[in-house]
């Protein structure tokens, strides 16, 4: 799956900058990365919102256990992929159909962190039991919200394009060609908002996130670690 966003919708991330500027490399433009997408995957579907962003995602090669699908309710677009084991009990929940899949229940987790303030954006994910990532999307409210499960079972990576448009995909090797060192994997068990406009851990939401610059012969120009815990909040 692919998402990409123009700084009207999110600023690039500063720790992401910083990374590219250490070590320049090529990049490409958001378009070019979107279409280099649609030409490797023929059956891709993709989805045009406005001039500021565009979503991708494709079933081929998906594993059987973490499908990606998407939806769109309410002017509300999502990208998910993985599956969550206590999606019976959320639809209870939520007072869903039971015929709601994981997509459907993350737009209605999201809704209730929008309608029903206050309501702590860590709660939106942190009783999604499973493995996954995914990107939502409101387009009422241009707000991005972003995230992956606390194991990092599902891979998720984001980097700044050669225009400014920060790119979200499930494939390092696509954004690498498009965002250089300008790349990073998005750490496991947080979220990122643009309504607080910052990356937070909602196991240990009150628990600063920095970025350390990654080794020169690694792929990504960053890493990133929750304060606190022992091992870095990213996959390898």
């Amino acid at each position: 799956m692919l998402g990409v966003f123009s700084s009207s919708i999110m600023s690039p991330p500063e720790e992401l900058v910083a990374a590219g500027s250490r070590t320049p490399s090529p990049k490409a433009t958001a378009s070019k990365l979107v279409g280099r997408f649609l030409e490797a995957n023929s059956s891709a579907v993709s989805v045009q919102i406005g001039d500021d962003v565009q979503l991708a995602y494709t079933h081929y090669n998906q594993s059987a256990l973490q499908s990606r699908s998407f939806a769109v309710k309410d002017e509300i677009f999502c990208l998910f992929e993985g599956s969550l084991d206590n999606l019976g009990s959320l639809k209870q929940q939520y007072g869903l159909a039971k015929s709601a899949n994981e997509v459907l229940l993350v737009i209605e987790a999201y809704k209730a962190l929008r309608d029903r303030a206050p309501y702590p954006p860590n709660h939106v994910v942190g009783h999604l039991e499973g493995n996954f990532a995914f990107i939502v999307f409101d387009k009422s409210t241009s707000t991005l919200f972003v995230a992956t499960d606390q194991f990092g079972k599902v891979p998720l990576y984001w980097g700044i394009t050669a225009d400014g448009y920060v790119a979200f995909a499930d494939d390092a090797d696509l954004l690498k060609g498009a965002c250089g060192k300008s790349l990073a994997s998005f750490p496991q068990g947080c979220f990122f908002s643009t309504s607080i406009g910052e990356l937070r851990s909602y196991e240990n939401p009150n628990n600063k996130i920095t970025a350390v610059p990654a080794p020169e012969e690694e792929i990504w120009g960053a890493k990133f670690m929750v304060e606190g815990q022992n091992v870095l909040a990213a996959t390898k």
